[in-house]
């Protein structure tokens, strides 16, 4: 690989653009980062950042421009809060950002261009269990995504395999399985599970209220893949013969509430967990490998405890300096007094 070898990565203000980022120019590439915003909580690596809005036609352009390589990661999105309540705005954004960068790349003379999709496009109908089977590639047909983001991803997904067919750009799609880790979105609504539980767990411990509030009955099943393998995969399938989707995740099943209990344990503090109303998402989903260790010879290699003791010093030290000391001592004071909780 030449260093001179140029690549874009969109959507590289957000958590895992902005940990891309760095993991290429660690292998030497020149980086151009897009995103509407720059990273929240750590500075970009990237040789080049631009702040546009990948919405508008001339900013696809502009993004691509001299580039040989793509990374398509911009995407509307968050947690199963968000997705599951903002379908329109979903659709239209996503599809905007997916189409034009698309054929922006091509218009550029890009020579490869990789697509992250997402697990959200495998049908409902294959995850109503907790005990559901591993999901395979072959699994998303006939097509049931369960809302409007894994609708969007799965047709990106076909326009890609066809804009390799008919015009030779050397397509790459990956389907993303709960990817975590820090320098991402912990609080606000757009969070995603294994982020909010730690955040909810720091509080519990720093405040001395021991209550974590869990969507549903928490017996729902996910596998969670820890970013570094996450950026390792994305690498490793941009560079292979592989054109068709591919899974990316672990493999390993967990309920929610198995989740809380294994950050809790790494916090050191006892929690009490709570179902409360919210959505949820499908019963199970896990992903299948087989494929994935076919293709590259390799599977995401940290576990999941590794993963989340990693992610949840990062999220307390955050929860310390938004809410602050001073702050956390009072609540902690309120509720030895008055049996309160923390909002």
């Amino acid at each position: 690989m030449s260093k001179q070898t140029k690549v874009l990565v969109t959507g590289a203000g957000g958590f895992i653009g902005h940990h891309l980022v760095t993991y290429l120019k660690r292998l030497g590439y020149w980086v151009r980062g897009v995103d509407l915003k720059y990273p929240e909580f750590k500075a970009t690596d990237a040789d080049e950042f631009c702040v546009l809005d990948l919405r508008r036609w001339k900013s696809c352009l502009q993004a691509s421009a001299g580039i040989e390589q793509v990374y398509a990661l911009a995407a509307d999105m968050g947690g199963m809060g968000f997705i599951s309540s903002h379908h329109a705005e979903i659709l239209y954004n996503n599809a905007l950002i997916s189409f034009q960068t698309l054929e922006a790349a091509r218009m550029n003379g890009v020579s490869r261009y990789l697509y992250t999709s997402s697990a959200c496009i495998y049908p409902e109908y294959r995850q109503v269990d907790t005990d559901v089977m591993p999901l395979k590639e072959e699994d998303a047909y006939p097509a049931q995504p369960q809302d409007a983001y894994g609708w969007e991803k799965l047709m990106t997904e076909r326009l890609c395999l066809h804009y390799r067919e008919e015009y030779g750009l050397e397509t790459r799609i990956v389907r993303f399985h709960n990817i975590f880790g820090p320098y991402g979105t912990w609080d606000g609504g757009r969070e995603k599970a294994p982020a909010a539980l730690c955040r909810k767990v720091a509080l519990a411990k720093l405040t001395g209220d021991p209550l974590v509030e869990i969507w549903g009955d928490g017996e729902q099943t996910r596998s969670f893949c820890y970013i570094d393998d996450c950026v390792t995969g994305l690498h490793l399938l941009m560079v292979s013969a592989h054109a068709e989707p591919l899974n990316l995740g672990q493999d390993r099943l967990v309920t929610i509430n198995e989740l809380a209990d294994m950050i809790a344990r790494i916090a050191g503090v006892p929690i009490v967990k709570k179902s409360v109303s919210g959505p949820q998402g499908v019963r199970g989903r896990n992903s299948d490998n087989t494929r994935l260790r076919s293709v590259l010879g390799w599977e995401p290699r940290i576990t999941l405890e590794i993963g989340l003791a990693r992610t949840y010093r990062w999220i307390e030290a955050q929860v310390k300096k938004k809410y602050g000391a001073a702050s956390l001592q009072k609540q902690t004071e309120s509720i030895a007094t008055q049996g309160g909780r923390w909002a």
